[in-house]
This record gives structure tokens, C-alpha cells and sequence, in this order.
């Protein structure tokens, strides 16, 4: 009997003991639940802005003089006596930059001044003889023949002074080539002239940047080339960080077969810290389109592809993919994916995955859309 009492009693303690296993089981079961249920992070919401936003077109090429001009030796045979100049002066326009040795050349027009007195001389002789001989055969005495040579003299005396007074002013040039001078403002850039030598005509002496001016040559592909004018805005980035505006003056009509870029040139204002001969970076502007941009800590790039997380009636985020375009002051247009009405997470994003539940810490004033509204 005790034995038999004894079972029951083990029997009863392993039935409670099962209840009371399962029971706990099913209350443990319930935090669990609840613990899924919890926003996995915190972010802030927004909606998409459409910006009026210029449209550029990404360029390189090499910063170059606007005009090169060489500044040569007029004359021959002359030595090189003073140099006054080097490189990197700023000159104006009729500085004196050289001179050469000039004490033969003004010996030599001084000799041709006096060779015009001479023909002077000769041509009024000549002259005084023709006026007489004319009013001699008008009164029948002297011949014709003897007229017609006076009346030749004096032409020939006269063109002998015309030609004396045009050497005389020749010489005069080459005695004014003898100082070499700036031909217009700019930057001497090049100097291969020295003092002590004896240049011939057309020997180069100096370089220099016509005006100071500089242009960039920026090589665009023929499809956006395509869509450039004269007259458009330039943005040119330097090394400094610094941007230079610019203008396009020309554009080339040829494009290189083998690269299929055409060149693009573009005259810059502000050229300081510009050197002929940089390669630089720029930007051209084709013209301003409306565009629906989204803060930049919204996209997230994931596998070479960008994605948005559009935030749902529920709190849940759903993971969607767009392309992007244009990229300024730190925002990113979306040219496909989403709509410009579209609640999006805005801060938080790098952290979330299609279908988390989150917490908008903007609540109040996040603006709730239709569920059954899509993009």
C-alpha cells in the first residue's frame, strides 16, 4: 500500500513538473517575440527636393597661351650690345627689351642725307635748265630734240632725289630696328638672345605671352561635344583648389578620329596661379534642368549599385534601387527610382537592410504617405 502511494506521488510530481516546464516555455516564448518586434535603429526621414541644378560636362586638357607671338632680330650683321630684359618680366606694349651696336648704321645714314642733298641739288639744276630750254623752243630758239633732253634731265633728277630720300628713310628703319622693342603688353616667357653676338634677320631673341592671357584647350567626346556653344560658362578646377571662371570662344570643328575628342577652347579670367602648359581639370555648363536630388547620406552603394531605403506606413524600410546623376553642394540627383513625394531615410541609412523596422526620430514632422501610393 505505501509502495503503491509512493508511485503516485512520483507519477503526480513528474506530471507537474511537465506542466510547469511547458508553462515557463511558453511565457519565455513571449519576449522573444517582443524583442523582434523592436525598431532595429533610429533615423531621420525625409522627402526627395527638386533643385533648378546647371548641367556640366566633365573636361581635361592643358592650360596654353592664348597667343605665343616671337620677337626676332630686324637687322643683320649687327652685334648685340644690351639686353634689358629676362624671363618672366611683365613688359608694355613699346618697352625697350635689347639694343644693338648702332654707331655704322647712323654713320651710314648720315651718308645717305647727304647723298639727298646732292640729288637735291642736281634735280633743281635740272629743273632751272628744263624751264629755260621750254622757253626757248616756244620762242623758236632751240630745237626740239635739245628740249626734249633737258625736259629728260630733270625727270631723271627727280626720280634720283626720290630715290635718295626713300634710302635715306630705309636707312632711318634699320637704324630704329637697331633697339628692339615690345610689340604689344605681355610676359617675356622665353629668352635666347646674348649680349655679344651677331644676329642675322629673323633670329629669335624672345618669347613672351601676348597680353598675359591664357586659355585651357579642354578635349570633349563628340557626343557632348555636340552640345557646346560659344559663349557657355567654365569652371576650371587648379591644383590649388582654386576655381577659375572661363568662357568658350572656339570651338574646333575637327575630331581626332583615333580618341573621338574634339577640342574645346576656353578663354580664363583670373589666371594667377596658372601657368601655360598645366594640365587642369574643368567643368562646362550646358544649361540648368529641374532635378530630384536626395541628401548624400542617403544613398548607399552596395555591390557596385546604389540604393535608397524608402520608409513605409508600417516603419518598415524597403531597399530600392536608383541611378544617380549630378552631385552638388552635398546632394545627389536620382534620375530613376523614386518619386519627388517618396518618404526616404536620410540619416542612418549605411546601417539598415530591406525590411528593418525603424524608429523616425523626426516623427512629428515626417509627412505620412498612402501605402498604396508606389513609385
Amino acid at each position: 500500500m505505501n509502495r503503491k502511494r509512493i508511485i503516485i506521488l512520483v507519477v503526480l510530481a513528474v506530471v507537474i513538473g511537465a506542466g510547469i516546464f511547458l508553462f515557463s516555455g511558453k511565457k519565455s516564448s513571449k519576449p522573444l517575440a517582443g524583442d523582434q518586434a523592436k525598431p532595429s535603429l533610429t533615423v531621420t526621414t525625409g522627402s526627395p527636393d527638386v533643385r533648378n541644378w546647371s548641367h556640366r560636362i566633365s573636361a581635361t586638357g592643358n592650360v596654353q597661351a592664348w597667343q605665343e607671338a616671337i620677337i626676332g632680330s630686324e637687322v643683320a650683321g649687327l652685334r648685340l650690345a644690351e639686353l634689358y630684359v629676362n624671363v618672366g618680366d611683365a613688359v608694355k606694349k613699346g618697352q625697350l627689351l635689347a639694343k644693338f651696336t648702332d654707331e655704322m648704321t647712323e654713320l651710314d645714314l648720315e651718308q645717305q642725307r647727304a647723298a639727298v642733298d646732292e640729288a637735291r641739288a642736281r634735280f633743281v639744276q635740272a629743273e632751272a635748265k628744263a624751264e629755260s630750254s621750254q622757253k626757248l623752243k616756244d620762242a623758236g630758239m632751240t630745237s626740239t630734240l635739245d628740249n626734249i633732253q633737258n625736259q629728260s634731265a630733270a625727270q631723271i633728277a627727280r626720280a634720283q632725289l626720290k630715290a635718295a630720300e626713300a634710302r635715306v628713310k630705309a636707312q632711318a628703319l634699320r637704324l630704329a630696328y637697331t633697339r628692339v622693342r615690345a610689340p604689344d603688353d605681355g610676359i617675356i616667357s622665353s629668352r635666347t638672345a646674348t649680349v655679344g653676338s651677331v644676329l642675322q634677320t629673323g633670329n629669335e631673341m624672345f618669347r613672351y605671352l601676348r597680353r598675359n592671357k591664357l586659355e585651357w584647350r579642354a578635349e570633349v567626346p563628340d557626343g557632348p561635344l555636340q552640345k557646346i556653344r560659344v559663349g557657355q560658362k567654365v569652371t576650371l578646377h587648379t591644383a590649388q583648389g582654386e576655381a577659375v571662371a572661363g568662357r568658350v570662344t572656339r570651338i574646333s570643328p575637327v575630331v581626332d578620329a583615333q580618341s573621338r575628342n574634339g577640342s574645346v577652347y576656353i578663354e580664363l579670367s583670373g589666371t594667377k596661379n596658372l601657368k601655360a602648359g598645366m594640365f587642369a581639370q574643368g567643368e562646362l555648363e550646358l544649361g540648368r534642368t529641374d532635378a530630384i536630388t536626395v541628401a548624400q547620406n542617403a544613398v548607399v552603394v552596395r555591390d557596385g549599385y546604389s540604393y535608397v531605403f524608402k520608409v513605409g506606413a508600417d516603419e518598415r524600410v524597403a531597399q530600392v534601387k536608383v541611378q544617380v546623376g549630378r552631385r552638388m553642394e552635398g546632394r545627389i540627383e536620382v534620375v530613376e527610382g523614386i518619386a519627388a513625394d517618396a518618404q526616404i531615410v536620410t540619416a542612418g541609412a549605411g546601417f539598415l537592410n530591406d525590411g528593418d523596422l525603424v524608429r523616425i526620430a523626426n516623427a512629428g514632422s515626417v509627412k505620412r504617405i498612402n501605402p498604396s501610393k508606389t513609385n
